[in-house]
């Protein structure tokens, strides 16, 4: 009965959002309030003679950390956002769609390179909803609509999200499970949560190139694609985590595979030509560079974002320097924030932002108009944050996470066929993949000791489904849906997610016990 009750908050964000068709504020709110109000009376938060410290402050922390987690969010909209009103603009966004087009005429692979690549790769050096935020604007921008964006920049991410931010959400999950597991390293993980990519990762890439057809209203020769960008992306990542390691097999990947899948579409673009008989006269070498020039100059905020991320995340005396500054607040019963706000992702944002306007020669006009449009878009956003963030903050802290999981832990000998929807639950109510496994990795241990199975598998399974569940978290979807103007039709965006989540939740639970029993 408990569990039930502690599951009533994720169903009823579920059912308004796609049942409903309640926007994420709307129904993040309402549920906010009602999750409250059941953590108090349900289950003793902040209530009784031992509680410390008192409903008053326990109702205080719980929507600090909401408002301040949000916060960080918005920060990454905002900028994301600006850099995208200013792309279009100054034009910028109407030029490289152009350059997408030379690259290769049909727009479809242009957006398969930036559905699939790039944001595997800002996956991998950024995380935290930057991928999905930068990604779903330029897919706007190369002529997809805003829905279909939205949902293809979700899809296309999911394969790097277990390795995150160079290897984040892996190494927490490392720092966890060795207390009890020495033998558990990051490189152990990495090796542990491989399998699932490799079984299922062909699933949610043939969803992305289905969303990318009906976008364009052309499926045909999409699979052939589909098979190279899965080749020249997963056959590098799976070598770096196997032999490298957690830091690298997203953004490595996603490097390597760009670069093969592009040298591709130029040469397949080149022999069409030439057996078409296309003639195409010498360009002159001055027109030539002043064409790639101006192509370099429409790109400049995501490639001065890209040279930001490698520069701040590869060299370690620059990234310890920026991670020294940190603010920290702190509230009685534990309730606390912390945030690098010089290695934040809003602080790269901010300064792709700037120089590339700078790069760009924009006029003060259209950075004002950038500025302006981008801000006035926060508001809506900001609430429908702080309550889904309110619900999981309130879900946690009263005990009611603890309590699904434990009751999912009841299983037994079945757990392994629950251990990726415990991992998608995490992420589902936190939106960070990291989250999700400092949450439930001890449990997915003392779980695979109790019921006599190899841990690895279950770590692995947890890690899967922590990168599934981001498909489907509201914080996700809400950040996503504001950089294109999707406020408010949240809900349409998770009912094209939500089914796939379900079917890969589903096999790699079955996997997840096959591998326990080898």
């Amino acid at each position: 009965m408990l569990a039930l009750l502690a599951a009533l908050p994720v169903l009823a964000v579920l059912v308004l959002m796609t049942v409903v068709g309640w926007s994420a504020a709307r129904a993040g709110l309402v549920t906010a309030a009602a999750t409250l109000v059941l953590a108090v009376v349900g289950f003793g938060f902040g209530v009784g003679e031992d509680a410390d410290p008192g409903l008053a402050w326990s109702l205080t922390g719980v929507v600090a950390e909401a408002g301040f987690i949000a916060l960080t969010i918005i920060g990454i909209i905002g900028p994301a956002l600006g850099i995208h009103v200013l792309q279009r603009s100054t034009g910028a966004a109407a030029r490289l769609r152009l350059a997408l087009a030379v690259l290769h005429p049909d727009p479809r692979l242009g957006a398969l390179l930036v559905a699939w690549f790039f944001a595997l790769f800002l996956e991998g050096a950024a995380g935290f909803g930057t991928p999905i935020a930068l990604a779903a604007p330029f897919l706007v921008a190369a002529g997809m609509k805003p829905v279909a964006a939205v949902a293809a920049a979700l899809v296309g991410h999911a394969a790097g999200v277990s390795f995150g931010a160079v290897g984040t959400p892996i190494l927490a999950q490392a720092t966890i499970a060795s207390t009890t597991l020495p033998e558990v390293t990051g490189q152990v993980l990495a090796r542990g949560v491989l399998p699932y990519h490799l079984a299922f990762g062909w699933i949610l890439l043939v969803v992305l190139l289905v969303i990318i057809g009906s976008a364009y209203g052309n499926r045909r020769g999409l699979i052939g694609w589909g098979l190279l960008a899965w080749a020249s992306f997963f056959l590098p990542y799976s070598l770096i985590a196997w032999f490298v390691g957690p830091e690298l097999p997203a953004l490595g990947g996603a490097l390597v595979g760009a670069i093969l899948f592009s040298i591709v579409l130029a040469w397949r673009r080149e022999r069409a030509e030439v057996a078409a008989g296309a003639h195409h006269p010498h360009p002159d070498v001055e027109e030539t560079v002043l064409a790639e020039l101006s192509v370099l100059r429409a790109a400049a905020p995501y490639l001065v974002l890209v040279a930001i991320v490698l520069v701040t995340r590869l060299i370690p005396p620059i990234q310890d320097a920026l991670r020294s500054v940190t603010l920290e607040w702190q509230l009685p019963g534990g309730f606390a924030g912390s945030v690098q706000p010089l290695y934040h992702p809003t602080m790269l944002l901010t300064v792709a932002f700037v120089v590339g306007a700078l790069i760009q020669r924009a006029s003060w006009r259209c950075i004002r108009i950038a500025v302006v449009s981008a801000t006035l878009q926060l508001g809506p956003v900001l609430l429908a944050l702080v309550g889904m963030i309110t619900i999981a903050r309130a879900m946690s802290a009263s005990g009611m996470t603890q309590t699904l999981a434990e009751a999912a832990a009841g299983t037994g000998a079945a757990w392994p066929l629950l251990t990726v929807a415990v991992g998608v639950f995490g992420s589902f109510i936190t939106g960070s993949a990291t989250a999700s496994n400092l949450l439930f990795t001890d449990l997915q241990v003392s779980t695979a000791r109790a019921i006599g199975a190899a841990p690895l598998p279950l770590l692995g399974a947890q890690g899967y489904g922590a990168a599934l569940g981001n498909l489907i978290a509201p914080g996700n979807i809400i950040a996503a849906s504001a950089t294109v103007g999707l406020a408010g039709r949240e809900g349409t965006v998770l009912r094209r997610t939500l089914p796939w989540v379900g079917v890969c939740t589903v096999l790699g639970g079955v996997l997840a016990f096959a591998l326990t029993l080898v």
